[in-house]
């Protein structure tokens, strides 16, 4: 799939999509930079006997979000291949959150300390005031960042710490590629077998977004596996629950939506610097694989140009069948992880949401 940008707020995409379960490798696109000259001028489909789909579009940015939202959609970005070595990547990631915590701190003004916690650096980010009842509570979040950096231990904790009044633990857990699965998995359960030791369950919830939001479905069914009480209730904030399969979210879009980088697809799995040598349709990578009976309360948030908008919704019909209290919220048109982004109006609404269920749901 090749994703086009387009002009005056306009997204173009030409895709060539396929059901059969092969998927491009996140963040990778093939071929030159497509630009005006080269862009699709009309809507168009053809659908070849496997079902693999050629499609044509031109998609205007929804009015219906904010002034702000609509001006973030407006950005260009090129498509053309880029190749970024992790190391650059990782520097990069770093410059970007030291910057969030800035903004996020002007808005949500929180106290942080780096700490250990069973041997995995944590972040501790606490309130300014914690009312008495909340005295007992804690918020474990599992940050974003690909597996293979961190992206979200700021802005995944400073605005819920300080709309729900609740301490937050972010675990540092060990990265890709340097420590495939399950390491991840290992770090965030040694924390949370930590926090057992000084918290009752239902005092506690798990979060996070993107790898973070997988992560928290994988310590989940970690934890059943291992008779361990579960937490209160997850947050799943564009996750997913297969590395078997893809969706078609991810054959449409980039990180950024109908912008950047996306590559046709192929044959290979999905995340192998994390997956490693594990079995795809293990239980507890896949979590979509597992016995999910008896699941904590669970919030998925997504939206409309999420590249994990279908790994988010399946994995939330999946606790459905399982008989689970599941809710889902859907952004429209907003690409993966906008929640991250102080200065859109709806990251406030959707950093709000999350933050009522998960306090809502401790006791």
């Amino acid at each position: 799939m090749k994703l086009l940008c387009g002009q005056r707020g306009l997204a173009c995409v030409m895709c060539v999509l396929s059901g059969l379960g092969a998927s491009p490798a996140w963040g990778q696109t093939a071929g030159p930079a497509t630009t005006a000259a080269t862009a699709v001028s009309h809507n168009s489909s053809y659908i070849e006997p496997d079902g693999m789909a050629h499609v044509g579009l031109i998609v205007p940015v929804p009015q219906s979000l904010s002034p702000e939202a609509q001006a973030m959609l407006r950005h260009p970005e090129t498509d053309a291949k880029a190749e970024i070595a992790l190391a650059q990547r990782r520097a990069m990631t770093d410059a970007y959150t030291a910057r969030a915590e800035k903004q996020w701190q002007k808005l949500c003004p929180v106290t942080i300390a780096n700490d250990t916690v069973a041997g995995v650096p944590v972040r501790r980010v606490t309130p300014m005031s914690i009312p008495a009842a909340n005295a007992n509570k804690v918020l474990l979040d599992l940050h974003g960042g690909g597996f293979d950096s961190d992206s979200g231990s700021y802005t995944e904790t400073i605005p819920i710490a300080y709309y729900t009044q609740i301490p937050v633990v972010a675990a540092l857990y060990r990265l890709a590629p340097e420590h495939p699965y399950p390491a991840a998995v290992d770090d965030a359960v040694a924390v949370y077998r930590e926090l057992l030791k000084t918290h009752k369950p239902e005092q506690i919830a798990i979060y996070g977004t993107s790898a973070g939001a997988i992560l928290t479905g994988e310590v989940a069914s970690r934890l059943k596996q291992l008779s361990l009480p579960e937490p209160a209730a997850l947050g799943i904030f564009s996750g997913a629950g297969d590395f078997a399969r893809s969706g078609d979210s991810t054959h449409l879009y980039a990180l950024r939506g109908f912008s950047g980088h996306l590559a046709p697809p192929s044959g290979e799995r999905l995340l192998p610097p994390y997956v490693g040598q594990t079995d795809p349709k293990d239980p507890v990578l896949s979590p979509i694989y597992a016995d999910l009976k008896g699941m904590p309360p669970t919030l998925f948030v997504t939206s409309g140009r999420d590249l994990l908008l279908s790994g988010t919704t399946d994995l939330h019909r999946a606790f459905l069948r399982a008989g689970d209290d599941a809710r889902l919220m859907v952004f429209d048109g907003l690409p993966h992880a906008f929640w991250y982004d102080p200065a859109l109006p709806e990251a406030i609404e959707a950093n709000q949401a999350m933050a009522k269920f998960l306090a809502e749901h401790l006791k």
